[in-house]
């Protein structure tokens, strides 16, 4: 356990009972997903150690099975991220329709590499595998939402929409 104290709002310890509550007896580890998208969303848009501590201790399995999971899957960050992360189709159908084009031109504009937020902690760009939008390449998604066809002049919209609702994206409205 991370000596870092981590708090969950009543309303998020709430709504993770409420999730556990949807899996039979001895099914609880099938919630993992769910609350974990609740706890990047409730600590800034990452998960730090103590928080999958946390995460562990509230559906009661080991932090290591915390870790497994989100380690694996590309919508957690496992480190402090911009309040809108850009996530960019990387697979073979998009590479071919724009992508790689796509993430060079989102690096020069915010002045970042992949992996990097930019100096106001406004956009993190990612790659990631398939986000099953292939016949809308290119395309990224940020938070719960899809921005498909993507164009310099569409993504220069999109980047100074996100700017003006300089809020966080997540996941947690999808679940």
């Amino acid at each position: 356990m991370s000596n870092q104290t981590v708090k969950f709002s009543e309303e998020a310890i709430a709504e993770c009972h409420k999730i556990i509550k949807r899996y039979p007896a001895g099914k609880h580890k099938s919630s993992l997903l769910p609350i974990l998208h609740i706890a990047q969303a409730e600590n800034e848009g990452w998960l730090s150690s103590a928080t999958m501590d946390k995460v562990a201790e509230i559906i009661g399995i080991t932090p290591v099975e915390v870790y497994e999971v989100a380690s694996f899957y590309s919508m957690y960050n496992l480190k402090p991220v911009g309040k809108c992360v850009l996530e960019v189709c990387r697979t073979v159908p998009c590479w071919l329709n724009g992508a790689e084009e796509l993430v060079s031109y989102l690096e020069k504009k915010l002045n970042i590499k992949v992996g990097e937020t930019t100096k106001d902690g406004m956009f993190t760009i990612k790659t990631v595998e398939c986000l099953g939008s292939c016949g809308t390449a290119p395309m990224l998604q940020c938070g719960a939402n899809y921005h498909e066809n993507l164009t310099n002049e569409k993504t220069d919209a999109l980047l100074e929409k996100l700017k003006a609702e300089n809020s966080r994206k997540s996941y947690t409205d999808i679940i």
